[in-house]
């Protein structure tokens, strides 16, 4: 029920900007679709699937007076894939969906201008899911409060290079498992760039963590994993749209996630979709 509360309140904070004036505003929807099949009498192992992925990338910001902005930002991401499974009489079904993805994100910035070579910055983010299915039993939501100060090294009616680097609390709330609450330094960058007659875009977005302290320190002690809070989580994404007609797009997504208390390896994902798509402003 939590996570179902915190998702209204994400979309409602993405759907005011979008519907009030004077806001400058961006809404790209797209839905891609993939399905192979094969009839009984097939030699062979293979399976049929059928895979859906549905993306929503919208953003909303306006200056509040002379020396202060603000921007929201919402992420959404889901996905199913279905396989086709032989039954016990030789017949075939199709198998319990299970999800090829599931994201939500919705950070809200606000930017104070005073025309030095930095600027203050103050900034909220929620990173989470749509469902915590039998899948991901924990499906943690991630809340950050964080301020500093940013540069802007590039802006135009094509994109812009945005840094920031600042102070940042981060409380973790898994559902099924005490949350964690963790300090330290945030370094976020944010690019984007449409070239051509905007029908080629990139969107690139790196978030580094380092934790100077953690609130499960102490319980932690004497563990395998007691100091591996101390490493920085990095999470970094990229997605590359082209567009092939006015609502067919080709869409490249690719994220490279480092968090040593999930996994001493990093994690690396990528999509690749032909489909739908929409530009609702």
């Amino acid at each position: 029920m939590r996570i179902r509360i915190l998702l209204a309140a994400a979309l409602l904070l993405g759907a005011v900007p979008a519907a009030a004036s004077g806001w400058e505003k961006t809404a790209d929807l797209g839905l891609t679709f993939s399905q192979s099949g094969y009839s009984s009498s097939w030699a062979g192992d293979e399976k049929g699937t059928m895979t859906w992925n549905f993306t929503g990338n919208m953003t909303a910001a306006r200056p509040l007076s002379e020396n202060l902005s603000w921007k929201n930002e919402l992420k959404l991401n889901y996905g199913q894939t279905h396989v086709e499974e032989e039954t016990a009489d030789g017949d075939k079904r199709w198998a319990k969906p299970q999800k090829s993805a599931d994201r939500i994100f919705l950070e809200s910035l606000l930017r104070f201008d005073l025309h030095k070579f930095v600027e203050p910055y103050a900034a909220l983010t929620f990173d989470s899911q749509f469902h915590d299915g039998d899948d991901n039993p924990l499906s943690p939501a991630m809340i950050t409060e964080s301020a500093g100060f940013g540069r802007q090294f590039q802006k135009d009616d094509r994109g812009g290079l945005f840094s920031r680097l600042g102070f940042a609390l981060r409380h973790e709330t898994a559902y099924r498992v005490a949350g964690t609450t963790a300090g330290g330094l945030e370094w976020v960058t944010d690019f984007d760039r449409t070239f051509g007659e905007g029908d080629l875009k990139v969107v690139s977005k790196l978030r580094v963590f380092q934790a100077f302290f953690n609130s499960m320190s102490d319980e932690l002690k004497g563990l395998v994993n007691e100091d591996y809070w101390e490493s920085p989580d990095v999470a970094w994404e990229t997605s590359l749209s082209a567009a092939v007609s006015k609502y067919i797009q080709t869409t490249f997504f690719v994220e490279f996630l480092y968090d040593k208390e999930i996994d001493m390896k990093g994690r690396y994902r990528e999509v690749i979709g032909l489909g739908v798509s929409y530009k609702l402003f």
